[in-house]
């Protein structure tokens, strides 16, 4: 009896088993459709050129440039030790900022897109080159990208660390 007990939980358990397996190839076939088929990939890595030119664009014509030209309108930016800067004041935080002293400049780690393809976010690493000080800080960077009327990307959240 222990033997046919025994036979049965092993039965059933296999039959669980295969169950999730089948559930779990269901699930990642249906989920992981073609870059072709869902019109997502194209943009994805369009996102990422986007992330490339806002860094060219800080490196070439200064911090401030650059983050005025990609900012949304109600755009937000997180600061360390600092509340966050919300649409007008975050514009207004950047306008009042000096980025004569240094250069920024990053490189895209990666990218996701919404299915919508309306939003997206980029991540990566940053540097911060102090132009007198011979010093060069590093750190880690996420900015959230809301694709506007016209087609072009603005970011709705930007943080560093």
């Amino acid at each position: 009896m222990a033997t046919n007990f025994r036979l049965l939980i092993k039965t059933c358990c296999m039959k669980r088993m295969l169950q999730l397996a089948v559930l779990a190839i269901l699930f990642f076939s249906c989920s992981s459709q073609g870059e072709e088929e869902t019109g997502v990939g194209p943009d994805k890595f369009q996102l990422i050129e986007v992330d490339k030119a806002f860094s060219a664009m800080c490196r070439e014509k200064g911090m401030k440039a650059a983050f005025l030209e990609y900012i949304d309108s109600n755009g937000v930016l997180l600061r360390p030790s600092e509340m966050p800067f919300t649409g007008a004041s975050a514009i207004d935080f950047l306008v009042r900022q000096d980025d004569s002293k240094f250069e920024l400049q990053w490189e895209p780690g990666g990218a996701e897109i919404s299915s919508s393809g309306d939003m997206g976010y980029t991540y990566g690493i940053y540097e911060m080159r102090i132009k007198d000080a011979d010093s060069v800080l590093n750190g880690t960077y996420v900015t959230i990208w809301k694709k506007q009327g016209d087609g072009k990307w603005k970011f709705s959240l930007d943080a560093g660390n």
